[in-house]
């Protein structure tokens, strides 16, 4: 284990670039305030150097706020815009040496119930995708991870390039700006009939929608793996 001081004093830290790149670009980003103390202490969990994007974004951000909110990146935040990255991955009360991000470190939610992960060194479910250190993507639409052929520095700068539009683009609907507005921190849009289904592919605007905590949205996309294909999708983060 590095000690924090290792961690912290590198050359090059990553956060000038990271953080001139978060406002150079034509996507909505609210940066949002970092709680120190919960900062080092989970670079040091993490044990990456702040010359890495995720170790500077831990260090320096309490997370991100993107398109209005549609997609919630965890960092370290000083009140409760997001939830923080030890609390959605379940970080170890005190640092545990022997403790990792298997198979992957969370990173981010969509309000769909999206989940955007990155694989950690030897991923132990076999349904997920990609190789170690590779950003996927739980879809919701499908229920199937999919692998984004990018590392976690560039999944960062492709965040905020405008790419998200065409991303989602079928899975936006006229007006989804001004709904999820009204969600609060932890909580997603449950569609009916649910984006998997043929009805909402043929028209995802003839969907209801209605605000339910990210937890109960998670929990049914895992439930309905398992419920259709036998397949577990293993761990959407804990909010």
């Amino acid at each position: 284990m590095r000690e924090l001081s290792q961690l912290i004093d590198v050359e090059e830290p990553a956060w000038p670039e990271l953080r001139e790149a978060l406002g150079a670009g034509p996507v909505s980003v609210e940066v949002l305030p970092p709680d120190d103390d919960l900062g080092r202490a989970s670079l040091l969990q993490l044990q990456v150097t702040a010359r890495s994007y995720l170790g500077a974004f831990v260090l320096h951000c309490g997370g991100l706020l993107v398109d209005g909110g549609w997609l919630r990146v965890f960092g370290s935040p000083a009140d409760g815009a997001v939830p923080s990255l030890a609390r959605v991955n379940q970080f170890p009360g005190a640092l545990d040496p022997a403790w990792q991000a298997d198979p992957g470190l969370v990173v981010a939610h969509d309000v769909l119930g999206g989940v955007f992960a990155l694989n950690g060194g030897a991923p132990a479910n076999a349904d997920r995708p990609g190789a170690a250190g590779e950003m996927v993507y739980f879809a919701p639409d499908s229920l199937r991870w999919e692998t984004l052929g990018v590392g976690h520095s560039a999944w960062m700068a492709w965040l905020v390039s405008g790419a998200l539009d065409e991303f989602y683009a079928d899975l936006r609907w006229p007006g989804w700006k001004d709904e999820i507005q009204a969600l609060h921190s932890v909580q997603g849009l449950s569609l009916f009939p649910p984006l998997w289904s043929a009805e909402a592919r043929r028209d995802l605007s003839a969907t209801s929608r209605r605000a339910v905590p990210m937890a109960e949205l998670l929990g049914v996309a895992r439930d309905s793996c398992r419920q259709f294909d036998g397949v577990d999708p293993g761990f959407l983060g804990a909010v």
